[in-house]
Formats: structure tokens, sequence, C-alpha cells
């Protein structure tokens, strides 16, 4: 058997969502730009927020670009990432207010349980935005219907192929001046380009997270302009060192389903 699938420790990458189940790594301050819904796998879990109050439980929903710090009484965790752009506004909101109430223990039980589902599933590359919300959280999140020239944008940006997406090359194919399409932009998404664009940066990092690759060459191809900048970022969005991930990551089975630019692997 394969010791990225005997360890349990996996994760499903998908344009929207993220489905991750392994180590949390050593308890650093980190600042996603996605819903992060952490669960327990086994004892509790300890939150501490950017001002320092700390909150034990078995369940934590932590909204984007929200400073915080997670620990866990195991060594491993799930978290289930939900990219805001992808869902309602209001429908976001519910969710969050949901996940942070009463019916938390529930949506934990449902999430460990989506957990070994995906555990046992032979095909789960095929796994759709849709199907995982359904198997975590009981229902579909409604998407947001956002300006075409805005989901373009979005798109370019997730492809990671070619030259570096710039504000002025969107711009220029929306057909609209560059400040006014930054403008439509955080209007569309509630986060300005150059932030939104950063996290996406990041964040497809985690499809070669358990591959024996340079870090300067990764740095470089999905477009970060030095391997110090490319540190700091990671850092900041996750609390970890990109050695630190890629070292935590080697017994972890990755697998992705959705647009294929953004599954193309890095030279």
């Amino acid at each position: 058997m394969d010791a990225r699938t005997s360890s349990g420790h996996l994760m499903l990458i998908t344009p929207e969502r993220v489905f991750y189940a392994g180590l949390l790594g050593r308890p650093r301050e980190r600042c996603p730009g996605a819903l992060h819904v952490y669960v327990s796998i086994k004892g509790g879990l300890r939150l501490t927020t950017g001002d320092g109050h700390e909150t034990c439980g078995e369940l934590f929903a932590v909204r984007p670009n929200v400073q915080h710090t997670i620990s866990s009484d195991f060594r491993a965790a799930i978290c289930v990432v939900i990219e805001p752009e992808s869902v309602e506004a209001c429908a976001f909101d519910a969710l969050a207010e949901r996940l942070s109430g009463p019916e938390a223990g529930l949506v934990a039980c449902r999430i460990r349980a989506a957990y070994e589902q995906l555990r046992e599933k032979p095909h789960r590359d095929g796994i759709s935005s849709v199907e995982l919300d359904v198997m975590c959280f009981g229902e579909t999140l409604p998407a947001r219907a956002l300006d075409p020239r805005v989901a373009r944008s979005i798109a370019q940006i997730d492809s990671f192929s070619g030259e570096p997406v710039t504000a002025a090359s969107c711009a220029a194919a929306a057909g609209l001046s560059c400040s006014r399409f930054l403008h439509l932009f955080k209007q569309e998404t509630g986060i300005s380009f150059r932030a939104f664009r950063a996290w996406k940066r990041a964040r497809h990092l985690l499809h070669f997270a358990n591959q024996n690759i340079n870090l300067a060459h990764l740095a470089q191809d999905i477009g970060y302009p030095d391997s110090t900048h490319f540190s700091h970022s990671i850092r900041r969005f996750y609390g970890l060192k990109p050695r630190a991930i890629f070292s935590g990551s080697r017994d972890l089975a990755i697998y992705r389903s959705g647009r294929v630019g953004e599954e193309a692997a890095v030279s």
C-alpha cells in the first residue's frame, strides 16, 4: 500500500474548495484568504485570535483574512477551505454563523464522516465542489453570480499558465480602464485584486506540497518575484515556511478536481 494513503492524510483540491486531513504543524499565526473550517479528528482544538483570545472546541470557522493560530490535541486535524467569491454573499455569511452556533457539533460529525468517505472512495479526483459541500454541510452552497468580466479574470488568475496576470491585462481584456476594473473587482469579490491574486498564488502551492521539488523554481513558476517574497507570503497565509509545509506533506495523498489549467504541473 502507498505510504501516502496508509497514513490517512489526504487533500482534495477543487477550484472553489480544499478538503485537508493531515498535520497542522507548529502553531503560528496565519491569515488565509478563504473561510477555514477546522475540525478535530481526536481530542479538541484551540483557536487563538489576533487579539489573544483563546477558545477550545471541536470545530472552528474562521472567516477570510482573519489572523489566528490553530492547534490540536492530536497531531492531525481536518480543514475545509471555502473560497468566498464562489458562494453567494448572504449564504456565505449564513454558513459562517451556522458553524459558530449550536449546530457546530453536528457539522463536525458530518465532516469527520466525509473524511471517512473520502478515505474509502476509490476515485477521489472526480469529486466536485457541490458533492463536497453536501458531504460536509448537508447542502449545496449557492454559487455567487459574478460579473462575467470579473469571472474571466479569476479564471485567468487560477490558470497559472503563461505570463503573470496583472490588473492592466485583465482590465484590457474586460474593455475597462485599470481603475474602473479594480473598483469592479473589489465590488464583486469583496477584496482587492492584489490581495486576491496573492492568496490564489499561495493556494496554488498546495497542488505540489507532497512533491520533491525545487522550491526556488516553484516560487518563480507560480509568480513570485524571488524566494524572499515567496517565503514571507506563505508564512503569512499558512503560518509555516514553505519548507516546513513540504516536509510535513511527504505522506499526503493529493487529489484534484476542476479546471484543467489549475492542475497543470510545474516544471
